[in-house]
Formats: structure tokens, sequence, C-alpha cells
């Protein structure tokens, strides 16, 4: 499983954060919540998004689609933004054929909230900044958790 440098938004310092953790990950340094970016694929999708300690973002994306690279910077600031309270799990859909077809992904960029292994809401396409957060907002505020 992958880990991934994350820089503390809050004093700098850089944190290594695996995918997949019970918890959520805190600055080494200054104890704050840090974002929880992870990559998934078919064989650890369960482990790092359906099993994880909080809410999942999910973000299927390929590399050669545009509006994918414009939804990415507001699911990374999202990410920062909810600092312990989600993780954002990027999913190639080149490379994730698998799963892919499990979530019938016909269009990409597609996000999905993912909270306790349950699908809670989903959003096919690019949409502007405020339009996602008010999406992520309503499916966590809606969902059991």
């Amino acid at each position: 499983m992958v880990s991934h440098l994350i820089k503390c938004p809050h004093c700098g310092k850089t944190n290594r954060v695996p995918g997949a953790a019970s918890g959520r990950p805190r600055c080494a340094n200054c104890k704050q919540d840090l974002p929880w970016v992870a990559v998934a694929g078919d064989d650890d999708f369960a482990l790092i998004a359906e099993k994880s300690s909080v809410p999942a973002l999910i973000d299927f994306w390929a590399e050669w689609c545009g509006p994918c690279r414009m939804v990415s910077p507001v699911l990374d600031q999202l990410a920062q933004e909810k600092a312990g309270g989600i993780k954002l799990v990027k999913v190639d859909v080149d490379r994730a054929p698998g799963l892919s077809a499990r979530f019938t992904i016909q269009s990409i960029p597609t996000l999905m909230v993912i909270i306790n292994g349950k699908v809670v809401a989903r959003q096919v396409g690019a949409a502007p900044a405020p339009v996602l957060r008010a999406w992520l907002d309503e499916a966590l505020s809606g969902a059991d958790m």
C-alpha cells in the first residue's frame, strides 16, 4: 500500500500518510488534522475507501480527461478544508477497470461519497467549486456516520 507525503497546512511539516489506517492522520509536529489523500485501485479499494474510518470522497478520473484536471484542484481544496473529516480517494479508471465496471462509471469525472461502506451520494461531470462543496456538505450531513 502506498503512503503519500502531505505537507501540513498549519505548520508546514511534511508527514507520511498511509492510504489506509484507523483513525485519521494528524501532523507529527503540531498534532492538527491533515488532509487525507489516497490512491486506490481494483486490489485495495475496499481497504482504502469502503473500510475508511472517515467518509471517503471518491474521484473516478483519467489522466487524459480535461474536466477531471479542472475538478482535481477543487477536490484537493475540499480535502484540505475538511481535514480529519473526509478522505479523498483518487481512482484512475484506466488502471481500475474492475471498479469502473462495478460502479458503472460511464462518464468522468464521477464523484461518490462512501460512508460506512455504502455509497450515499454520486455526482457525474465537472461542476464549479461552490456546487461541489454544497453537494459534499449535503452528502455528509444527510448520512449516518
